[in-house]
């Protein structure tokens, strides 16, 4: 007799979260949970908050209610910075690379948050802050090898193909050490091959132990390595469950066709 599997613990969790821009609502009372080890997804039309829910969770904007708790600790309204010390980091919609800098600079300053070595360190270029600079070079070309992209170490951002950027922006998130990924459409602009090799660098970011929500407006990506999904319209949570159960869910269908005439 096989042993039942242990249920996964709660990394995050929104308890009634609601963002209110003067009168306008753009997320409502949106609750759920997400498992350690999960890739869970947030769906929705277009202007249904998702990414007013990534901006909230990440700090960008503080909840006008509602709790955000991520392992066990309250996050609501703490500072991007903090939040992303404590282990939460994304990637946007719109790509922010530094342009005019390498692939290899993109991923180093986002290992910086983690240094030790202080401003003297720094100025007087230390053993200390040699070591430690040391460290973050390897480990960050350690990073571009694991999304595919360590041959474009020394080449600017801007002149990546776009793929490839978007692969970049991945490396720089985990140069933070998440233990929560969130991508903002992260499939977006990409062509199909390019989507399948997402999908797969996605499900790998996850078997380091990190815990990954995204938003995608593709539903072939989402349906293909999503968990759980949560859907939105109108900043509502309107559905959550599991793939199969999201896609045959009648609330689900009518806010992507509309009401049949």
């Amino acid at each position: 007799m096989t042993a039942p599997e242990t249920e996964q613990p709660t990394i995050l969790a929104l308890q009634g979260v609601t963002k209110r821009f003067g009168g306008l609502t753009a997320v409502g009372n949106a609750s759920f949970e997400i498992k350690k080890g999960e890739i869970f997804a947030l769906i929705g039309p277009n202007g249904a908050g998702k990414t007013t829910l990534f901006n909230t969770i990440t700090g960008l904007y503080k909840p006008t209610a509602g709790q955000i708790i991520f392992q066990g600790r309250d996050v609501t309204g703490l500072k991007p910075y903090r939040i992303a010390h404590l282990g939460i980091a994304r990637t946007f919609q719109q790509i922010r690379l530094f342009a005019y800098m390498s692939a290899l600079d993109n991923v180093r300053i986002g290992e910086h948050s983690r240094m030790h070595a202080k401003l003297w360190d720094a100025v007087f270029k230390t053993g200390r802050a040699r070591r430690e600079e040391a460290k973050v070079t390897e480990r960050a070309m350690e990073l571009l090898e694991f999304v595919g992209i360590r041959q474009q170490a020394h080449n600017y951002a801007r002149n990546l193909p776009y793929g490839h950027q978007r692969r970049l922006e991945i490396a720089r998130a985990l140069a933070s050490d998440p233990r929560l990924l969130l991508l903002d459409e992260p499939a977006a602009g990409a062509n199909p091959q390019e989507k399948r090799e997402l999908m797969e660098l996605v499900q790998k970011v996850r078997s380091q132990d990190i815990t990954v929500l995204l938003i995608e407006h593709d539903m072939k990506v989402v349906m293909g390595i999503s968990e759980r999904i949560v859907v939105l319209d109108y900043g509502e949570k309107i559905a959550e469950g599991k793939p199969q159960e999201v896609r045959t869910n009648p609330r689900v269908i009518e806010a992507y066709l509309g009401k049949s005439a």
